[in-house]
């Protein structure tokens, strides 16, 4: 049942797959109604598993009021940070053993930016291609300019040698085994959180990987605290499995019509996929719009 809208609410959005489709395509409703609803006196953050120095430009150019990235590590309220949980430096140092000896590609993330493991650029436009195969027709040109996009955003991450690993918070791996998941899990143990990633894969699997307790839904409850807000005016709108924490938290859980079938079975209310107004949709139908 939708929940009557409340005098001001607070959203929490998802960036990928929610109000980006997994690269850099957008729907034309999704600013506009952001800045509708805020317009209505509501607050939106951004809520996304990514640094904040790996945001789309065309997700920072939409103004909210805040963020939680890293998956929950940091937050800020406009450019006050208030949340900050950097990953003890053994735990980096185990997780980096853990892919060294799996032959793993991945990226290490800090506040600022992403590091990545050598050939994992390569490795990840493959996945980029086989999610976004060529096409013929009006979208060409506009699937095209959507790729070349990606690749440059892609071609910004540092190389591994670079990184400060006093400063890591999270880590995104890429791995032809379809088991991988399970093998992190079961060999870095319960200091760590291990949730399947969103890159849309043609076979094997990806992770992400945070220390225990950080996620989006904790960060959420530490910036309602802060704000003084409460959890039943809250509303989270997520497609991926990093969400699961903030659906639990909120008062109002919403599913992307992109979702896995199972996190939408999570969700309180189900709206239309990314690409068709999803986002607009969502806030309408909850009266915020």
């Amino acid at each position: 049942m939708t929940p009557a809208p409340a005098s001001s609410r607070i959203v929490f959005i998802d960036i990928d797959g929610t109000i980006l489709e997994h690269g850099s395509r957008m729907s034309a409703s999704t600013p506009a109604a952001i800045a509708a609803a805020r317009a209505n006196g509501h607050l939106v953050y951004l809520c996304t598993g990514r640094s904040a120095g790996d945001i789309n430009p065309r997700v920072r150019e939409i103004e909210v009021d805040g963020a939680i990235t890293n998956g929950g590590a940091f937050a800020v309220r406009g450019g006050e940070q208030i949340v900050a949980h950097p990953m003890p430096r053994p735990l980096v140092d185990r997780m980096i053993a853990y892919f060294v000896a799996h032959d793993a590609h991945y990226f290490l993330q800090t506040d600022a930016t992403v590091y990545v493991s050598p050939g994992v650029l390569e490795y990840a436009a493959k996945f980029r291609r086989a999610a976004h195969p060529p096409v013929d027709g009006a979208d060409a040109a506009q699937e095209s300019a959507a790729a070349s996009e990606d690749v440059a955003l892609l071609n910004h991450y540092r190389p591994l040698d670079e990184v400060d690993l006093d400063a890591v918070v999270k880590a995104t791996f890429l791995s032809t085994s379809s088991d991988t998941l399970a093998l992190a899990a079961g060999e870095l143990g319960p200091e760590f959180h291990v949730i399947p990633g969103s890159i849309p894969l043609p076979g094997g699997s990806n992770g992400e990987i945070c220390q225990q307790g950080v996620n989006k839904g904790a960060a959420i409850v530490e910036v309602l605290e802060l704000l003084g807000r409460d959890a039943a005016d809250a509303v989270g709108i997520g497609d991926s499995w990093n969400d699961v924490e903030m659906f639990q938290v909120v008062g109002t859980a919403v599913a992307m019509g992109n979702a896995d079938p199972e996190l939408q079975a999570m969700a309180d209310i189900v709206t239309t996929d990314v690409l068709d107004d999803g986002i607009h949709n969502a806030l309408t139908r909850l009266g915020l719009i």
